[in-house]
């Protein structure tokens, strides 16, 4: 925390907060202080073990301070750069100081790695609060009486036990994407830090530093042989730096493309690799046999772990009693199982995050490229398709054709973000948004010619940090675990951003490059595999074990109340759920996440 004005009042409060964020540094807490700055770091210990490795760090004049959370692969490189600098430890975070002297805030576009990382610099009076490129790490921050309160979660920042007011634009975005786009949170006054930027606190107005442009970097003119080559090589160095630990490390697979690439790269470098995957009672929704005939293959230490409905009903009570966010995605739940599991054997797990962004893995991306040729249709016969595709019986498997065509014919007409929002979000009408809220949700429009690649660029940029990231960051910092994502290495990323779509999407084949890669270290047969990802069947749960919960949160009397939901609109899609007409559980299940974290984290 930092006061420009005068001395610090709520200096405290900062044990609290850190408190409230030690599940992710359990191992040590340090803290630093003078009249106008105070602040705290919760260290989980991933290098350098020793107590000279705690945090925040100072120039030998304790000029400067640093407190980080992530890693920074580029260490090494930068304590050669300032070899006569007197270091106190070997920690990844420790050379940002002698970087920052030198550099000032342009010294964080020089690192490499995942990172939050707040500075304060005594010569010039300032705090700077910075992300990494891709968003792996997060970072909040409030003004609350005049001083600027910090923290990697957001409950830290709530000990100030102030009423807490709803964003209406972040709760907009939840609505319809099922989270809160950068810098919004659902919380008034509650931002977070944007990926790619730094972000400068003086006793003038904050100024923004982006430092990572992703929208800038070009196409690039490069042939289907160059380009696997290259990401072959940058991706086997991305994972070569992100397994340098001084705990072991380990990989989640699901015996998908993604991780089963990177299980097969980190295996070269760890010999009995310790691999973790999640089961499900539900086939549709189960990879073990997959996951399993990898691991086999690779020789790695294979570990399955049970995802029945106590353990997910588990899951659910510890995640929204522990992070202060609404997270719509119901894989957080199985993620926090592996994440508990794999805890027992490793400090550091590698994970496929970004694959599908970059390097366009998707259905929907299909979609687009299908949806020129359905409109070119005779209209009459679009209305005979659309009555076939409603007359399908609805089911409660995971992503069915049934579920994949009605989204398809349904909103095949609209503007390409639309669409894509329509087909990639939560499903939710608008009608069932209260008054207030309806038109408040606003799309920038494409900025290029290529659909494929802007609708890419859009789930970088939103779905990938403020969604994908966000769950596994806190779903494996719970219990002090460390995931890397290495598709999110700064090369790699630049790489994927500038393929043309033909390179991402051919055919009907998703993620084209990546897998022409992949069928170099692993099996023809996971290559060819259907992308499912990692869900929960929720829809059987609402009508299930969680349907009285359900009745309750979504309660006609209760949604008055709240003033967020419509009663009417909402309890017709719970009736249509619950009849079996329609699957609406991709729509109800941010409106069941949304009601448990409104009565536990703002007494409603």
């Amino acid at each position: 925390m930092v006061c420009f004005e005068r001395a610090l009042q709520w200096r405290e409060r900062l044990g609290t907060m850190g408190e409230r964020l030690r599940h992710r540094g359990p191992d040590d807490s340090g803290f630093r202080s003078e009249a106008r700055v105070a602040m705290g770091v919760e260290r989980l210990r991933i290098t350098d073990l020793r107590g000279e490795a705690a945090q925040p760090f100072t120039d030998p004049g304790g000029t400067v301070w640093v407190g980080g959370n992530g890693a920074i692969y580029n260490a090494g490189e930068l304590r050669r750069r300032y070899r006569d600098y007197p270091y106190r430890s070997a920690s990844d975070i420790e050379p940002i100081v002698p970087l920052f002297l030198d550099r000032g805030i342009d010294a964080v576009a020089e690192l490499d790695g995942m990172f939050a990382l707040a500075i304060w610099d005594g010569r010039t009076g300032r705090l700077v609060l910075a992300r990494d490129r891709g968003g792996e790490k997060p970072l909040f921050w409030r003004v609350v009486g005049g001083e600027i309160w910090f923290a990697s979660e957001v409950q830290a920042l709530l000990v100030d036990r102030a009423p807490c007011r709803l964003d209406p634009a972040g709760l907009v975005d939840y609505a319809y994407l099922g989270y809160a786009r950068e810098p919004k949170t659902l919380f008034a006054g509650v931002r977070k830090v944007p990926a790619g930027a730094a972000l400068e606190f003086s006793s003038e107005a904050p100024r923004s530093h982006r430092y990572w442009h992703p929208e800038a970097i070009a196409q690039r003119r490069i042939d289907a042989g160059s380009a696997a080559l290259e990401l072959e090589r940058l991706l086997t160095a991305a994972v070569e730096r992100q397994t340098a630990a001084d705990v072991p490390v380990g990989v989640f697979v699901s015996g998908g493309v993604d991780s089963s690439l990177l299980a097969a790269l980190a295996s070269r470098r760890i010999e009995r690799l310790p691999t973790f995957t999640v089961g499900f009672p539900d086939a549709s929704y189960d990879e073990r046999s997959p996951a399993r005939r990898l691991a086999e293959m690779l020789g790695t230490r294979h570990v399955e772990v049970s995802a029945g409905e106590p353990q997910l009903r588990e899951a659910l009570d510890v995640v929204a009693a522990r992070v202060a966010e609404p997270i719509a995605d119901p894989a957080i739940l199985p993620t926090y199982l592996l994440a508990r599991e794999a805890r027992k054997q490793v400090g550091v797990v590698l994970s496929g995050e970004g694959a599908d962004e970059l390097f366009g893995g998707y259905p929907t991306y299909l979609g687009h490229r299908l949806v020129a040729g359905y409109r070119r249709l005779p209209a009459p016969l679009r209305r005979l398709v659309a009555r076939s595709v409603e007359g399908l019986p609805a089911s409660h498997a995971k992503i069915t054709v049934e579920f994949l065509l009605r989204r398809f014919v349904a909103h095949a007409d609209e503007d390409l973000l639309q669409r894509h929002v329509a087909w990639f979000g939560t499903g939710l009408p608008a009608t069932v948004l209260a008054d207030r809220y309806r038109e408040a949700f606003a799309l920038a429009p494409p900025a290029g010619r290529d659909a494929l690649r802007e609708v890419m660029y859009f789930d970088y940029r939103t779905y990938l940090p403020d969604n994908l990231l966000t769950k596994i960051d806190r779903a494996t910092m719970l219990v002090g675990l460390e995931a890397r994502a290495p598709f999110l290495d700064r090369e790699v990323m630049a790489l994927g951003l500038g393929l043309p779509s033909d390179l991402r999407v051919r055919g009907f084949a998703t993620k084209w490059l990546l897998k022409e890669v992949a069928g170099r270290h692993v099996p023809r047969w996971i290559v060819r595999r259907r992308k499912r990802g990692l869900s929960v069947p929720v829809a059987a749960w609402l009508n299930g074990s969680l349907r009285e919960e359900t009745d309750r949160l979504l309660a006609r009397e209760r949604l008055e109340q709240g003033g967020v939901w419509s009663p009417g609109p909402t309890e017709r899609l719970l009736a249509e759920h619950r009849a079996g007409r329609a699957n609406h559980a991709r729509a109800l299940w941010p409106l069941v996440v949304f009601e448990r974290w409104r009565e536990h984290w703002m007494g409603a």
